[in-house]
């Protein structure tokens, strides 16, 4: 018989934040016992918090799901860690130091710290495919297209496959051509030029190009709901209490 895991969700009002929570509301094993959110919103039966303090006060999440707007990120999920409610961060607008200090936090607590910058099964596999592609190519650059309202840029998707492929063993690349130049993006990890489109009508996608000797290999996902985040929001939850410290992204999950 399968254990309930007790959810809170922050960012409850935002659109990945409520998507979360219905899905949730519709498993077996999980359970949604609190929405935080600062705007205001209709839990239902599911009790509504406008800030993580006070729905730990009345309540007893066994996890948490952090999808809130980048400046109030860090601030809950240390609240929850402090608190030792194992929690996944969907939300980006974390810097290096934030998650030093957050995995610092899980694992004083004992509670399991989960980051990931894309729930997308197919964009795990894209930044596994740019890593092993970077050991063959000098060039390459990333092109994220994400909705108009998306705040943050670059994507935490982008950097992470930057990172991943800057850092891969064997990693060939060098720093890109014209990396001064402000209107050729932002230079992620001293090698990869990432491009930021937000426009109306996207979603998620993203573009890997490595440039050789007369080819180009152009590496591509699209997420063309935030339906294709679901899968990965649940194997986070049901997998996070068994997490000791921190993991860095879905692809340290996946059999």
């Amino acid at each position: 018989m399968s254990v309930m895991t007790d959810v809170l969700v922050t960012g409850a009002a935002g659109k990945m934040g409520s998507l979360s929570a219905a899905t949730i509301a519709t498993q077996k094993d999980l359970r949604l016992t609190a929405l935080v959110d600062p705007r205001p919103g209709d839990g239902g039966e599911t009790p509504w918090f406008r800030d993580v303090t006070s729905a730990l006060a009345l309540t007893s999440p066994t996890a948490a799901l952090e999808f809130s707007v980048p400046g109030a990120v860090y601030g809950n999920a240390a609240e929850l860690l402090e608190a030792g409610v194992p929690t996944v961060v969907g939300a980006t607008g974390l810097d290096d130091d934030q998650v030093d200090d957050l995995s610092a936090k899980a694992l004083a607590s004992g509670a399991g710290l989960i980051i990931v910058p894309n729930f997308a099964l197919g964009a795990v596999l894209l930044m596994k495919f740019a890593a092993l592609a970077a050991r063959h190519y000098e060039h390459a650059e990333i092109i994220e297209t994400h909705e108009k309202g998306k705040i943050d840029a670059p994507s935490g998707t982008s950097l992470r496959t930057a990172r991943l492929m800057a850092e891969a063993p064997g990693s060939a690349l060098a720093a890109p051509p014209g990396a001064g130049q402000a209107s050729r993006g932002l230079v992620a990890e001293e090698r990869v030029t990432i491009h930021s489109v937000r426009l109306p009508g996207a979603v998620a996608h993203q573009e890997v190009v490595f440039g050789g000797e007369d080819e180009l290999l152009t590496l591509r996902h699209d997420s063309l709901s935030r339906r294709s985040f679901m899968g990965g929001v649940l194997l986070a939850l049901r997998r996070v209490g068994e997490v000791e410290g921190v993991v860095l992204g879905l692809e340290n999950l996946l059999d």
